[in-house]
């Protein structure tokens, strides 16, 4: 017998010295003479049960019979009986008389009773959770009768206790003892301390004190009968008062009643083995019992036993008592989960059942689980946990997504499978905001920079839809640096439709990260021109950005005459209806698809959202003769042309070969050289259009003399002067270096977009006076179509 302590208690609730524990208040019910108290270690303030037996002296005969309960807890250890923690025992002086209180320490657990009055269960579910404790309870007294050939001498309701996940579980060994069943001819007590139980809980052959009868008899047969009492007391509501009482059995479920009766048989040769009670009831065999069974044999069911029961558990879940669910079924669930025995399907059960529960009791029971599933190697958890991502992400903290969550979620990024590409894609739009800026630069938006110009043309589409919504994450200069090159020099040039009106949508959507000077040199003249795509629904966006972006230039004019503004300023205006809400994906699965010699115009999913909307495409040539007034044979010629190779790379930005543009760019890195403000080489037949316009007319040369040439000329130049002097500027002349000649330019490794930033205009403009100079001519104007000629030879 350990002593831990020979002291005096240092007062109500600080507990007892050298026992690390705090004592708090008691239950009202108990087994015996022990008083059940809440209790709370002083270590981590956890919870526990302190079960305290108080006597007048050392030999007080409830002291020794409590000496023993105590001994055979700790030496006896089986699921369902209750978990021994510490023990120890302390002497207190009341006056002169000497007081001896022992103390048990166990897991946290409340009397059964209290239990049943607190969850209140009626009907079925009732019946359904008795049986399932009382499936434990026979499981504990088999285990003592059968294979440790013991006895526990006074099963009842006040020796049984229930957990915190509702389990049931036998304790009250003060009387537990060795079957002495080879001895047949002794006649000495083979119970020490049977006095202690109550009369009405002993069979008849206890009652008469009929030792050599009990000999005879199964190991099983005291405590078969005791099972009976726990029955009667189960569902009369009542504490048994007297063994007359057992006959009355109306309150005993029908398909209990054969089993209840042959436990509680006169003879006690005939009284039911509980081993036999659960295989032979069918009392026993309801969807609750079933349920919890199979979860604690998980690990011997196969692969398709396991998927059809977790595709069933929602379901299930729903029609079982809500509190054994939660407190029971997702426990088992979450373990089940975290060590890798349940297969993915039991994440959407999980998360159904996670959803009952209050936020603090989610965090403390499900997150943590979920968090570990992020690491796990199975495909399909992972596409689970993306798929329902939505339900949870909220409740992550920032620092949990940032430095446990996002680094396994990344790894979707290059993944060989579409699906969990995009998955994963879809996934930062709840990620994202709680992604710090360090990572969101130097890691983000190095995977998105490949995702724009992935295989896939969904997830190109959602790429850009991503960046739309995430751009208000972002700092000044990742806006600055990534937005305008994701959205013109890549988006809006994408093969696939979808992916083009999602650039132009981005664009209206973040319109006010720009200022005026980029709307004018690099986003209109990437916008106008998709207003003669080939698809409608991108005309009809681009029509609408142009409106936009040139309402917002009128504004910044506006305040410029009113001297309000310095030029520079970021003026934005609400976006048009609808291109404010970027939420909506273009694509919700990779039914989709955009190879390159199938880059037809496709419909979107989620055509309600405007993104989406933006981005399906529906229209037809024809729809393009009707938006935008060009000729017919032009329209033609526009629609034969074919596609170009859609970019594949997924290489980073800094490093992305350009592959959008003709075979003659091919030596040029990525789109670091392109200017924004260079002409995009026409279809063929606008091309020829363009010449027919740039030839002279032809006209009749006049026979003059020189003489008069030269009046005629110093009569022009004077008309000239007089009516253009003071506003015309000379014609912009440029000069060109060939291909081979210009120098690649450096950027930074580290910056994903260095390499698809356009360079400022190269074109330099002469001062007003540089035309009427020494030895030079004004341009005599033309009529027409022009070609202006750029430092930058490359076009698309």
């Amino acid at each position: 017998m350990f002593k831990f302590l020979r002291g005096v208690v240092a007062g109500s609730g600080t507990g007892i010295k050298d026992l690390p524990y705090y004592i708090g208040e008691p239950y009202s019910t108990a087994w015996g003479s022990w008083t059940h108290y809440r209790g709370t270690s002083k270590d981590d303030g956890s919870l526990v049960s302190i079960f305290s037996l108080s006597g007048s002296n050392a030999q007080d005969g409830h002291l020794a019979a409590g000496r023993n309960g105590v001994r055979r807890l700790r030496t006896v250890r089986h699921p369902n009986i209750l978990s021994f923690l510490r023990s120890t025992e302390a002497e207190t002086f009341d006056g002169t008389v000497m007081k001896v209180t022992i103390y048990i320490v166990t897991e946290p657990v409340m009397p059964l009773s209290e239990k049943i009055k607190e969850l209140g269960l009626e009907g079925t579910q009732r019946d359904e959770y008795y049986a399932w404790g009382l499936c434990q309870i026979a499981k504990a007294v088999s285990f003592l009768n059968n294979d440790c050939k013991l006895v526990h001498g006074n099963v009842c309701l006040s020796s049984v206790v229930v957990t915190q996940t509702l389990d049931w579980k036998l304790h009250s060994f003060d009387v537990l003892s060795e079957f002495d069943g080879k001895n047949e001819a002794s006649t000495g007590p083979m119970l020490q301390y049977e006095w202690l139980i109550g009369s009405q809980y002993k069979p008849m052959e206890l009652s008469k004190s009929d030792w050599a009868l009990i000999r005879k008899s199964p190991p099983w047969a005291i405590d078969s009968w005791g099972l009976g009492c726990l029955i009667y007391e189960l569902f009369s509501g009542m504490r048994l008062a007297k063994t007359e009482d057992l006959h009355n059995t109306g309150s005993i479920p029908k398909s209990l009643l054969p089993d209840y009766q042959r436990l509680l048989s006169s003879t006690p040769a005939r009284r039911l083995n509980a081993s036999k009670l659960i295989d032979n009831g069918e009392f026993f065999q309801n969807m609750l019992v079933e349920t919890i069974q199979f979860m604690e044999i998980l690990n011997l069911k196969d692969s398709v036993e396991k998927d059809t029961f977790f595709r069933r558990l929602p379901n299930l879940a729903e029609k079982l008592p809500r509190q054994i669910v939660l407190k029971k079924l997702l426990p088992l669930l979450a373990s089940a989960l975290e060590f890798g025995s349940a297969v993915a399907p039991a994440l959407t059960a999980l998360l159904k059942m996670g959803s009952w529960l209050s936020t603090e009791e989610f965090n403390v029971k499900v997150l943590p689980t979920i968090v570990k599933l992020f690491g796990s190697n199975d495909r399909a958890i992972r596409v689970s946990l993306l798929q329902h991502i939505d339900q949870f992400g909220e409740s992550l903290s920032a620092q949990v997504v940032d430095e446990q969550v996002y680094p396994h979620v990344a790894t979707g990024f290059s993944d060989t499978s579409a699906f969990l590409r995009e998955l994963t894609l879809k996934s930062m739009l709840i990620l994202a905001p709680k992604l710090s800026q360090h990572t969101i630069s130097g890691s983000l938006l190095k995977y998105l920079s490949k995702l724009q110009v992935d295989e896939e043309p969904a997830v190109r589409t959602n790429t850009t839809i991503l960046l739309g919504n995430i751009a208000g994450y972002l700092n000044e200069g990742a806006r600055k640096r990534v937005l305008i090159n994701a959205f013109t020099v890549r988006a809006l040039h994408d093969t696939f439709s979808p992916a083009r009106g999602a650039g132009v949508m981005a664009l209206c959507a973040t319109s006010s990260y720009y200022d005026t000077a980029e709307i004018a040199t690099r986003i209109l003249p990437n916008v106008v021109v998709l207003t003669i795509d080939p698809d409608g629904e991108v005309r009809s966006k681009a029509f609408q950005a142009v409106d936009q972006f040139l309402q917002i230039m009128k504004q910044h004019n506006e305040k410029m005459n009113m001297d309000d503004s310095n030029g520079t300023s970021s003026i934005g205006i609400p976006s048009i209806a609808g291109n404010s809400s970027l939420l909506g994906w273009a694509m919700n699965s990779l039914t989709l698809k955009g190879k390159a010699s199938e880059q037809a115009p496709l419909a979107l999913a989620n055509a309600s959202t405007p993104l989406a909307s933006a981005t399906s495409s529906t229209s037809s040539v024809a729809n393009t003769a009707d938006t935008v007034a060009i000729p017919a044979s032009l329209v033609s010629d526009l629609a034969d042309q074919p596609a170009p190779t859609s970019p594949t790379s997924t290489d980073s930005w800094g490093e992305l070969e350009d592959v959008i543009h003709d075979g003659h760019n091919g030596n040029k890195d990525g789109w670091d050289d392109i200017d924004p403000f260079e002409e995009q080489k026409p279809p063929p037949a606008l091309a020829s259009i363009q010449a027919a316009q740039k030839q002279p007319v032809s006209q009749p040369k006049p026979q003059v003399t020189v003489q008069q040439s030269k009046n005629m000329v110093k009569g022009i130049k004077e008309e000239d002067n007089h009516l253009w002097g003071s506003i015309a500027a000379p014609a912009p002349q440029t000069s060109s270096k060939p291909l081979n000649l210009k120098q690649a330019k450096t950027h930074d490794d580290g910056d994903p977009w260095a390499a698809i930033a356009a360079p400022p205009p190269t074109t330099k403009a002469k001062p007003l006076s540089a035309g009427r100079g020494r030895g030079t001519k004004g341009a005599a104007p033309k009529l027409g179509a022009q070609r202006i000629n750029r430092t930058s030879s490359s076009v698309l």
